[in-house]
């Protein structure tokens, strides 16, 4: 195989040529400080809030509602600590999943250590979080919530509209001070499902650039005119006193980039996706002992046997496929990949670096013996039916001999 096959894309994205073009271009000629008064300031700044306008009409927003942050992580942490702590006086319940981020879920853990009361809702099978569970969670105390839409283990969409529309019932008979707020991680979601806020009603939405062929230490944070939050970092302003610090004028721009580029020809985009994810389930289910996690109906028996249809893969993110392999560590057959020049994830790309077994694939019940046996395959803009067809190849190479090494 000459050709490197990446296929961890919810870890990362490749910059796109239009993204990294406008970098350099701001790095080496529109390098001014936008703070600056000067004609170069100026013109950055215009740089800005033309970028800007582009994230918020791809959402079907306000420009004013996009404050820029270093991505999904910083948005999530402000989205979530400082509207919480904002509200605490008037109710210092706070709810999420179990199957959040990480960057999400530390918060709440800092909230817990600062006396708030966290609720952390169970999912189904599948990964997802009932709308009605959500609502027999919220008592007179409950401040915020904050819900993935797409789960960057295994690709299970939350319906985050369903759960906006229970808070809206909730928040009409609730006095203002009381209103719950509503926060999601769309860092996996945005670039590959359509995003329209207006019927989304979400308060808060976090998205993250190189999830999407733009640059690393660039995102935003969608704040719904009217939401009671405030900055995470002090200094000089910017953003609407939101988020000081120098504005990373390259990389606000090379995002911007980034969401016209992912959004290009979106549908045919999507049905692709969609197409590669159908094509790697229905071959990974004839292989004896592999497992498909996040997906309804996904042929979770003798192989060769495949229920899964067309509308049960669409019941989940179009990028996304979670892969379990009975009797071979997720590790060696991850390495055993890299070795062929195919990479792929053994789960969240932040987590990683640390031992602990997944704590979205124990939520779903997937069986003890497979928690520490499963691969994460991801897609983008790049990927072609050639390279699903060429990990295929390689996991019918590779699975016979790795599995004369049983896991003990």
């Amino acid at each position: 195989m000459n050709n490197e096959i990446y296929l961890d894309n919810a870890a990362t994205t490749r910059t796109c040529k239009a993204a990294a073009d406008k970098v350099y271009q701001i790095m080496t000629e529109d390098f001014g400080n936008p703070s600056s008064k000067h004609m170069k300031g100026i013109h950055e700044e215009k740089l800005i809030n033309e970028a800007r306008s582009v994230i918020a009409d791809a959402l079907k927003c306000k420009p004013a509602e996009i404050i820029f942050t270093s991505g999904g992580t910083e948005s999530n942490n402000q989205a979530i600590i400082s509207t919480a702590r904002l509200c605490k006086k008037n109710g210092n319940h706070v709810i999420t999943s179990r199957t959040e981020h990480s960057s999400v879920l530390k918060p709440f853990e800092v909230l817990e250590k600062e006396g708030f009361d966290v609720t952390y809702l169970k999912v189904d099978s599948f990964g997802r979080v009932d709308a009605e569970e959500v609502r027999k969670a919220i008592t007179d105390e409950t401040s915020l919530v904050s819900i993935m839409h797409v789960n960057n283990e295994i690709g299970s969409v939350n319906d985050i509209k369903s759960i906006s529309d229970v808070l809206t019932q909730i928040n009409a008979n609730r006095p203002k001070n009381k209103r719950i707020y509503f926060h999601t991680d769309a860092v996996q979601g945005f670039g590959k499902l359509m995003y329209n806020l207006k019927s989304m009603k979400v308060d808060m939405l976090s998205v993250s650039g190189h999830k999407i062929h733009g640059p690393k230490g660039i995102g935003f944070l969608y704040v719904r005119e009217g939401t009671k939050t405030g900055p995470f970092m002090y200094g000089g302003g910017q953003e609407k006193n939101m988020r000081s610090g120098t504005h990373n004028v390259p990389g606000i721009c090379g995002l911007s980039e980034a969401v016209k580029y992912i959004h290009e020809d979106h549908e045919s985009f999507t049905e692709s996706l969609y197409g590669f994810k159908k094509l790697l389930i229905e071959e990974l289910l004839k292989i004896e002992d592999v497992y498909i996690n996040g997906v309804p109906n996904s042929g979770q028996g003798d192989a060769g046997v495949c229920t899964v249809t067309e509308d049960d893969i669409r019941k989940s993110a179009p990028h996304v496929v979670s892969a379990s392999f009975k009797s071979i560590r997720s590790e060696v057959l991850l390495n055993a990949l890299s070795d062929k020049g195919i990479y792929v994830s053994s789960g969240s790309a932040c987590s990683s670096n640390r031992p602990e077994l997944s704590g979205t694939l124990q939520a779903i019940g997937v069986e003890k013996a497979l928690l520490d046996s499963t691969l994460r395959f991801s897609f983008s803009k790049e990927t072609c039916e050639e390279d699903i067809r060429e990990l295929i190849k390689a996991l019918h190479d590779l699975l016979p001999v790795l599995r004369q090494f049983t896991v003990h």
